[in-house]
């Protein structure tokens, strides 16, 4: 197949709460909890999640709210316009199969608390495609496509010691609209280093591990690994600008080519954005 230019699952940027980098000095008394709402909108110059191409390599808006209570529980929704399903649409012997789904929404929820002088993380996501019709390739007669709906739920957990972060992801639903893909998995590991006058370098990496895929539908199979180094820079006043390298071992995996177009999903990109928090 060739549905390929997702398995898309938001740069960590997408749901997840920036880590805290630095600790405050010996004699300082930690600042007490506080339960704050904080909006941000940004643009980007394409959208990449877990290292792969969500707007065909074009730009994207987004944006989102997230709430936090003062006892370690939070909320969030966050937005972003995408191609990747538009990109799904198929030709078999000259019968075009469109399908759409123009945008993605983030809703989750977890629990923070920190224990030992590690900072964990547990929660839900769910990746919703407002009318997405992503089944409809599947239904289609004479087409061997293996998809449904690309609505998602995941559950994670995170630990963070330092600078450095752990994640773990599991999807409780079928992954992005792969039949048979339910308890697929991501794991990643990603550090923050403050490097003075505003400016954080941050290394990632990730492994997507797809389960029920490795058959006819996807010859080689949909698992992979992302890799980035993102360089942020606080411009104060809520501004914040980034500028990532990514990359994938999937370059050179047909199944990650775009059906309509053959774009390659999974190629390296450099990505740079801007966002505004208020």
């Amino acid at each position: 197949m060739k549905l390929k230019s997702k398995i898309l699952l938001s740069l960590l940027a997408t749901s997840s709460a920036a880590f805290a980098q630095t600790a405050p000095a010996p004699a300082a008394a930690p600042a007490a909890p506080e339960t704050t709402i904080a909006y941000n909108v940004g643009v980007v110059s394409q959208y990449r999640y877990r290292g792969l191409a969500q707007t065909h390599g074009m730009p994207a808006l987004q944006g989102g709210v997230d709430y936090s209570n003062a006892n370690g529980a939070y909320l969030g929704i966050w937005a972003s316009s995408i191609r990747w399903i538009k990109d799904a649409s198929t030709s078999n012997s000259g019968n075009v199969k469109n399908v759409d789904g123009k945008s993605e929404i983030d809703i989750y929820g977890g629990y923070k608390f920190d224990a030992s002088g590690v900072t964990y993380d547990v929660g839900v996501l769910r990746y919703q495609y407002a009318g997405n019709t992503l089944a409809n390739i599947a239904t289609s007669s004479g087409y061997s496509y293996n998809l449904e709906n690309a609505n998602t739920t995941e559950v994670y957990g995170a630990a963070t010691a330092g600078v450095y972060t752990l994640k773990y992801s599991k999807a409780t639903s079928n992954l992005f609209g792969y039949q048979n893909s339910s308890g697929s998995t991501y794991i990643d590991l990603t550090a923050n280093f403050d490097m003075g006058s505003g400016f954080t370098l941050s290394p990632h990496v990730g492994r997507q591990a797809v389960k029920g895929t490795s058959s006819s539908y996807y010859p080689g199979g949909l698992s992979y690994s992302d890799y980035s180094l993102t360089l942020a820079k606080d411009m104060g006043n809520g501004v914040s600008a980034t500028i990532a390298a990514v990359s994938t071992n999937a370059k050179n995996n047909s199944n990650f080519l775009s059906n309509k177009t053959a774009y390659n999903a999974a190629k390296d990109t450099v990505v740079v954005g801007v966002k505004y928090t208020f």
